[in-house]
């Protein structure tokens, strides 16, 4: 709250010192009145511009927060619009009273049939208008942005998670000692040893397999997890206790993928593993979570790692769900729940060429949002000055009208091309499109 203060009082700053040199050098004669008048009109400047900039920024946060540019963009857009026009019609009635009355002292009959009203709050309109089309241009392109570097982040936690578990797969320890358990049951039960090297291949395809995917079928994660637990336990013997659900409560539900394989590792890792303290993992659903406990008896030296497993889980999660997964350690237990998800975030992948494709559009799309941006300072700086000319000099005749709408017109479309925009096929029906081709191409050479 601070924060967006201090923001807003700068914002307010900066306008009040434009419009005040720019009344004072072009229609106010200069800088040739007394220090009070000067610190008044100034003042009268920046509570305009700090009211009007306060009723509609936090006007469009409270809309940001309840319509997203995504699923409602005409909604929000219409709203906003309406919304904006209406609230600071109302802040300039507010302000009109407090200037002419209050500030300048005039009496209240000045104020309710002044002749010049009318003009004034036409004049204001068209700069409302003006100021809710700059509004929304930014808040729109804020969100935009906001969107492209949030599936940034997913897919830099989706790489880093396969490198954990790309690295788990070679990790010389476990190897060396599932080859070296699998050596001696050769030699004393071949049986046994035939098991083993079906679990342990059934736990490497596993992670082959789901490596590439973002969220997988908890049915699957609990199938490996029984299978990489008994794979333990033929290494550990009766060190080792678990106790895991046949099947989920609900197919529908989903989890991180190789999660389990991550927190199941760890325990072997952190905790001492013997029979005489044997090492008791549970994994149950409860309340919506994937709960993980076990017993925990910490090794006095820990094998040396990144550590970054279980902070990765957590990351990749806070992307995606508003849902957190929740770590619990006490004296004799620790505990991890993972929250259960019912729908599936997929991330697109792309060739290289498909990538630099992307990159050169990309330095396009900035050309094209710098010259909508471009465009729309200059509409907001000569739009309110053929306003004052019209209504100073030929106020019978609203001329002001055809540079709005035909300026305004043409403003619009250059903003569906810079934030491809189609208004008859849709928000990013060219990258859309594009995708559709990609995935045709994969299942082409791919399935």
């Amino acid at each position: 709250m601070r924060k967006d203060l201090k923001y807003l009082l700068k914002i307010s700053i900066i306008i009040a010192i434009v419009i005040f040199v720019i009344e004072k050098l072009v229609f106010g004669g200069g800088f040739n009145s007394s220090v009070s008048d000067l610190i008044k009109a100034f003042g009268i400047h920046f509570m305009y511009a700090f009211v009007l900039s306060a009723i509609n920024g936090y006007f469009y946060y409270y809309l940001n927060e309840r319509y997203s540019w995504k699923e409602h963009s005409k909604k929000r857009l219409i709203i906003g619009a309406a919304g904006s026009i209406v609230l600071s019609m109302i802040g300039l009635v507010v302000l009109r009273y407090i200037t002419l009355v209050i500030i300048l002292g005039n009496p209240l009959e000045s104020f309710l049939n002044d002749k010049y009203a009318y003009n004034y709050y036409l004049f204001s309109l068209a700069l409302t208008l003006v100021a809710s089309l700059v509004f929304h241009a930014i808040f729109f392109y804020k969100a935009l942005t906001e969107n492209k570097v949030k599936e940034q982040q997913i897919v830099a936690k989706t790489e880093t998670a396969k490198f954990e578990s790309l690295k788990s797969q070679i990790d010389p320890h476990f190897l060396f000692n599932s080859l070296n358990v699998l050596t001696s049951l050769i030699g004393e039960n071949p049986k046994q040893a035939e098991k083993f090297t079906t679990k342990l291949s059934k736990v490497y395809r596993y992670v082959l397999e789901q490596k590439s995917k973002d969220l997988i079928d908890l049915d699957e994660e609990l199938q490996f997890a029984k299978a990489y637990m008994e794979l333990l336990k033929m290494r550990f013997e009766n060190a080792v206790i678990f106790e895991i659900p046949e099947k989920s409560s609900n197919p529908e539900l989903k989890i991180i993928p190789l999660s389990l394989q991550l927190l199941l590792e760890n325990t072997i890792k952190h905790n001492v593993v013997s029979e005489g303290n044997p090492l008791k993992v549970t994994i149950k659903e409860e309340n919506g979570y994937l709960v993980i406990t076990n017993n925990y008896n910490p090794k006095t030296t820990i094998e040396q790692g990144t550590r970054v497993g279980l902070k990765n889980i957590i990351d990749r999660y806070n992307l995606i769900t508003l849902k957190k997964v929740s770590v619990e350690k006490q004296a004799e237990k620790f505990t991890v729940k993972l929250p259960l998800l019912t729908q599936k975030t997929t991330i697109m992948k792309s060739s290289e060429n498909i990538e630099n494709s992307k990159y050169i559009r990309a330095v396009e799309r900035v050309e094209e949002i710098k010259g909508f941006y471009s465009s729309l300072i200059a509409y907001c700086i000569v739009i309110p000055f053929l306003i004052y000319i019209n209504l100073k000099y030929v106020p019978q005749f609203h001329w002001f009208w055809f540079p709005i709408m035909g300026w305004g017109i043409g403003l619009i479309f250059q903003a569906f091309k810079a934030f491809a925009y189609n208004p008859f096929l849709g928000r990013d029906w060219e990258e859309r499109k594009i995708k559709e081709y990609m995935n045709e191409d994969n299942k082409q050479y791919w399935e």
